[in-house]
């Protein structure tokens, strides 16, 4: 479990196919301190297990299944990616309750600057639109962001300069896909209602 607030955007040092999965390499640091094999870390949104460390570089296997149902089939050395410890009891809970399941993957419409903050619009896969609401949460990269305006099947958040600074936010342009979770509450309230709102 996370919250969305990025901790570091750590940088991909390769992406490459092994014996028996995809695996990740990156440089980072802060992410690193206290870690211990087997421990969850959300990339880019995404809850991945770390296998291998070392002073300034972290390691993943990734799944078939992960890598192309996610925004990672777009990573080159050098991308930056987003990085979040997961949630200890006693911490902060700053964003909202993320899982680091990517629901899907959004593309990129518009990020511009207007005013002194940026928007972001970001259309989400087909038949999604039941998930975006005014004012609510979602998970852009595991970032946690509030949505500001709802579309059709695309939607706008807002984000201060903050936000691009921290995050791998700054280096999107039009056309390039991130990964969505949409949140969790209302994932659950669909289920649990749906019985109920069928027909007799």
């Amino acid at each position: 479990m996370f919250t969305g607030i990025v901790e570091e955007t750590g940088q991909v040092e390769s992406f490459a196919p092994s014996a028996q999965a995809w695996r990740l390499r990156l440089r980072a640091s802060v992410v690193l301190q206290g870690l211990a094999l087997g421990d969850s870390i959300a990339v880019n949104g995404c809850c991945l297990t770390v296998t291998r460390f070392e002073d300034s570089h972290v390691e993943f296997d990734v799944l078939e299944e992960t890598k192309r149902l996610t925004s990672f089939t777009a990573l080159t050395p050098g991308a930056a990616v987003n990085l979040e410890r997961s949630l200890q009891f006693g911490g902060k809970v700053g964003g909202h309750f993320v899982t680091g399941h990517i629901d899907g993957l959004g593309i990129v419409q518009v990020l511009e600057q207007r005013g002194k903050d940026y928007y972001l619009r970001v259309r989400a896969p087909a038949g999604n639109q039941r998930y975006l609401v005014h004012k609510g949460s979602i998970a852009i990269d595991g970032i946690s962001l509030t949505i500001a305006e709802v579309d059709g099947d695309a939607f706008a958040v807002w984000l201060i300069p903050h936000t691009l600074a921290v995050t791998n936010l700054r280096e999107k342009k039009p056309g390039d896909p991130v990964n969505l979770e949409f949140d969790l509450i209302g994932k659950y309230v669909e289920k649990l209602a749906t019985p109920f709102l069928q027909p007799a």
